[in-house]
């Protein structure tokens, strides 16, 4: 792995994790393919632990106590490595947007997270879980905002993501808070930072009909690909998989308006959820 994109070992308990076991191992005089024979792994899969691309297994925990001689070190804090205020399922893909050298966003329903302003994430909490605490739903929301961080290197990853138009259509949080988002996406398009394009309502049937997915790719690990349902997500590292995955997402860009159309659209429904919201409030004022 790149220096660049290892995780911070002060922000990710898994990069601290990492970053131990980085140490040991130096300590040990070992080169990554040298414990990665002892483990009877490869030694770029060493280096992706140490990177925090690969979750630790208790087996390899167990095998690198062993060798490096650390008293049980990586055995004991390994649930602690684990440790995320993310869903089980989704703490993993949090940690890769970090590394991704690109990602790729397939979004069907609603805004990807990772695009999401606190008005809309807070009403998509809301609305996939109506009688939690408010304090539950901010902390969730303010999780989910912080993962946008990735956007504060100028370039990297490159994020390019399709849209279904009705995500520009559905008043999430109400036509205001709808405006803000759909303007919050134009200013990342418009600042060259991520590639966004929408598919039609008109195009009908189309490669994406099975769900949302991810696709992410890394300057020295295999593409995976993720994919989600209902309280549940699989990363697959599967060749087929991504491969399928690819394909979709390729026809669904080559069905979808182009860059400078979408971005037209995302601006001009943005006003029309302010008209919405201008007129309701003009309603009730003359209520």
């Amino acid at each position: 792995m790149s220096q660049s994109k290892r995780l911070d070992p002060s922000q990710s308990p898994r990069a601290l994790y990492g970053a131990e076991l980085r140490h040991q191992r130096e300590e040990a005089r070992l080169s990554q393919e040298e414990l990665g024979t002892r483990m009877f792994v490869s030694g770029s899969f060493v280096g992706q632990l140490e990177a925090g691309i690969r979750r630790m297994q208790p087996e390899y925990a167990q095998m690198a106590d062993e060798i490096l001689k650390t008293d049980g070190f990586f055995v004991r804090n390994l649930a602690a490595a684990m440790r995320s205020p993310y869903e089980h399922h989704f703490a993993d893909v949090v940690e890769f947007e970090g590394l991704a050298q690109s990602i790729k966003d397939w979004a069907p329903d609603l805004v990807p997270g990772l695009l999401q302003t606190v008005a809309y994430t807070r009403a998509v909490i809301r609305a996939y879980d109506p009688v939690v605490a408010d304090e539950v739903v901010e902390d969730r929301m303010v999780s989910r905002q912080a993962r946008a961080h990735i956007f504060d290197d100028p370039a990297t990853p490159r994020y390019w993501a399709i849209l279904d138009e009705v995500v520009a259509r559905r008043p999430v949080g109400g036509p205001h808070a709808m405006a803000e988002q759909l303007r919050h996406i134009a200013a990342l398009v418009r600042r060259n930072r991520i590639i966004v394009q929408v598919l039609p309502l008109s195009e009908g049937a189309h490669a994406g009909m099975d769900g949302l997915f991810k696709l992410m790719t890394f300057d020295d690990a295999p593409p995976i690909a993720y994919v989600q349902g209902v309280q549940t997500g699989r990363l697959l590292d599967d060749p087929a998989v991504v491969t399928r995955c690819t394909l979709t997402y390729d026809l669904l860009g080559a069905a979808a308006l182009s860059p400078a159309a979408s971005l037209a659209l995302i601006e001009q429904a943005a006003e029309e959820h302010e008209d919405a919201y201008r007129a309701r409030s003009e309603d009730r004022d003359l209520a």
